[in-house]
């Protein structure tokens, strides 16, 4: 065996036995080490939970047209963060899978691209912030400093305008198609999230 081939054996090698070897593994929310600000950001792009209902609901309010993109705007990010605030002083999560209920109803909303008067679209919108900020604010309690709501409803303004902002000068043709497979995608994730939480219960 030449000193080539020796040396890529020895590396593979050692590679094998360092991920062979236990280590230490503990669950914790994301911390970037950049203060809590970036570290409430990192959390809302790193939970697919989150970031997946939040974008299909920016999807949504596109379709429905600048008006609506302008509420959700303050609506979302306002409601997150109360709901957050109050969440900091609870301790327990509700057991029904709110998650994929958000992203069963916004995605099917999406897709079907149902149309909605302006006020049941802001109060789906409320109430899925308040939600959301809720469990959020439960989940980063011992974890996070409050700061990281901050964080979160900063990502989520970046968020929403961003991708409502594309969305809206959609009219017609395969692009609001394109939109409304998404929808379908993140309704189907949806399901999939039920079938998980029934399956444990």
């Amino acid at each position: 065996m030449d000193s080539g081939k020796t040396s890529l054996f020895v590396s593979v090698l050692t590679a094998v036995l360092f991920m062979l070897w236990p280590g230490t593994a503990t669950a914790h929310l994301v911390t970037t080490g950049m203060g809590p600000v970036y570290d409430g950001i990192g959390h809302l792009l790193l939970t697919p939970e989150d970031i997946i209902p939040v974008v299909a609901l920016a999807l949504f309010g596109g379709m429905r047209g600048a008006e609506s993109c302008r509420k959700l705007l303050m609506i979302v990010p306002l409601c997150w963060l109360l709901g957050g605030i109050t969440g900091f002083g609870g301790t327990n999560i509700p057991d029904f899978p709110v998650q994929a209920g958000s992203l069963l109803l916004i995605g099917l909303l999406v897709a079907g691209d149902v149309r909605l008067p302006v006020p049941v679209t802001v109060g789906i919108a409320g109430l899925f912030g308040l939600l959301h900020g809720f469990m959020n604010g439960v989940t980063l309690n011992n974890e996070l400093e409050p700061l990281g709501l901050l964080g979160i409803t900063i990502a989520l303004i970046v968020i929403i305008t961003i991708v409502s902002a594309l969305v809206v000068s959609i009219a017609e043709g395969w692009k609001r198609v394109a939109v409304r497979v998404g929808g379908s995608w993140v309704a189907a994730s949806g399901l999939l999230m039920f079938g998980w939480y029934l399956k444990g219960a």
